[in-house]
């Protein structure tokens, strides 16, 4: 199914509000409304512009909002085509499967935040205060981000990561994946690029389709993407050690590093590793991060810093990309930051995951006693290697048909649970893991 748009598309013609946001609004319509079913291709970035009348920067935009957001995947050489997360049966009725699954009431697997983690009150003090400055919000915003935003992140990631920049290094953007694009137009598509942590799907897709090669062989490779805050799915860190030997390598290969600082603020428990980009002194790391995870994972605002020597490319095509990030967000978030309600967010956020991350890993030891020989804490994540015979895919099935969303891999040593603490409440901790254990033990 290609779902074609009409010419006559009238939201695009009487709304005030920005482009971008109105084709957004307009497919992630007719996503969640099933007219358009997964794996359904949208038009094409050029085909959308010419039938909306829109520039191919406005199409581009809503595409990768669309992506950050979920309802699209990028696939490479191929095109857009619908998720099925958010998926919901349309005009037809659907066959009954031969067991009904449950729906999800213990999700282990999600990234969301736990609703104790953020003063809801407290931020709509904030994002109020910057839609009374009229003036500010009649105009587009910066393209680069606001100059004030950047320039508190600036100062408050040098306190914080040791990251060495300044407000002019810092680009704002809606998600990781919105400034990849961007950073990949800037390098052109002549590069070999290797990922440390093969999980992060997103953004292997976003180099594939810029026309990178993407190839296990780091010593290949001219650029590595690297988290070394979480190197892999069972988030483990970077020791120092291992992050100057990196920069080492890199430098004598002459390799470009792209920091993602996912995770930094919960990646440890004693004192945090340097950034990797302020051990280089900000001259050949390109270095990432954002705001969801400290904040809400509905506040799209990250941001991304580029040595000097690269900053001349991108003022060559900044004018190319709309600002993706909301305006009111960026000005709520500026002052947050500079009032310092983000560093006491930092630590009640941290005091409220350490607590709830330790009684999710009491819970296991004590209802999977028998079944779990190996328990470990890592950030938001709690491992449990498996004496169960149970493939991962298997479990995570089977769970899911009584209500429990898991994540698993499996491993050498046997199937490892990687249960998440932010999307289960404390008190349904031993609950949930009651229906774990009875499908492990049959």
């Amino acid at each position: 199914m290609n779902m074609q748009p009409q010419k006559d598309f009238s939201p695009l013609l009487n709304s005030d509000i920005p482009l971008y946001m109105q084709v957004y609004t307009y497919y992630k319509a007719l996503i969640t409304s099933g007219k358009l079913a997964p794996n359904a291709k949208l038009p094409s970035i050029r085909s959308c512009s010419a039938t909306l009348s829109v520039s191919r920067t406005t199409a581009e935009a809503a595409y990768f909002q669309l992506c950050a957001d979920g309802y699209i995947v990028s696939k490479p050489q191929s095109g857009y085509y619908v998720t099925d997360l958010y998926f919901r049966p349309y005009g037809k009725k659907q066959s009954a499967p031969t067991q009904k699954a449950q729906p999800i009431r213990y999700d282990f697997s999600s990234l969301s935040a736990d609703r104790e983690s953020f003063d809801f009150e407290l931020w709509r003090r904030y994002v109020k205060s910057a839609l009374r400055q009229d003036a500010r919000m009649l105009s587009y915003g910066e393209v680069q981000g606001e100059y004030d935003l950047r320039l508190a992140v600036a100062q408050y990631i040098a306190e914080k990561r040791n990251v060495v920049c300044t407000a002019e290094n810092i680009v704002i953007g809606a998600g990781v994946q919105s400034l990849l694009h961007i950073l990949c137009a800037m390098l052109g598509n002549e590069h070999k690029i290797a990922f440390r942590d093969r999980e992060f799907s997103q953004g292997m897709a976003v180099f594939r389709d810029h026309g990178f090669q993407i190839t296990e062989d780091k010593s290949k490779a001219d650029i590595l993407y690297i988290s070394p805050s979480h190197v892999n799915r069972h988030g483990d860190v970077l020791p120092t050690a291992a992050r100057v030997a990196l920069l080492k390598s890199a430098a004598e290969q002459g390799t470009l590093l792209i920091e993602d600082d996912y995770d930094n603020e919960f990646a440890y428990t004693g004192r945090p590793a340097p950034a990797l980009q302020g051990l280089d002194g900000g001259q050949h790391v390109v270095y990432l991060g954002t705001f969801s995870r400290l904040l809400l994972p509905s506040i799209r605002l990250s941001f991304m810093v580029l040595p000097d020597k690269m900053l001349a490319r991108y003022r060559e095509i900044a004018a190319l990309y709309n600002q993706t990030a909301s305006k009111a967000e960026q000005i709520a978030l500026c002052q947050f930051i500079r009032d310092g309600h983000l560093a006491s967010q930092i630590r009640k956020v941290r005091r409220l995951y350490e607590q709830k991350t330790a009684d999710l890993a009491n819970a296991v030891q004590e209802v999977l006693s028998e079944q779990a020989k190996q328990v470990v804490r890592t950030g938001f994540t709690v491992r449990a290697t498996l004496r169960s015979p149970f493939c991962a895919a298997a479990l995570i099935r089977a769970a899911a048909q009584k209500g429990v969303a898991l994540r698993a891999a499996d491993t050498e040593d046997g199937c490892m649970l990687l249960l998440s603490c932010s999307g289960v409440q404390t008190a349904d901790f031993h609950r949930a893991l009651s229906i774990v254990k009875e499908i492990i033990s049959g």
